[in-house]
């Protein structure tokens, strides 16, 4: 799958996951996510393709939590 042809599914997805649909329509094909868990894992992923295709690391967030143990 091409660089473009991901972007367009990622955006379709997203679309889809923000207007709170679990079903998705994409070059005639039709997809149907049994719960929006699995719809962000589909995001995810074609992100981490998109990511290595275009030879962008994924950003990562990284934090730093400290307590004084009271």
């Amino acid at each position: 799958m091409d660089l473009e042809r991901m972007r367009a599914l990622l955006a379709a997805l997203q679309e889809a996951r923000y207007a709170g649909v679990r079903s998705v329509s994409y070059d005639g094909k039709s997809v149907t996510y049994g719960s929006d868990a699995e719809l962000a894992n589909a995001i995810s992923d074609l992100e981490a393709r998109i990511a290595a295709a275009s030879g962008t690391p994924r950003r990562r967030r990284w934090g730093t939590v400290a307590s004084k143990g009271l």
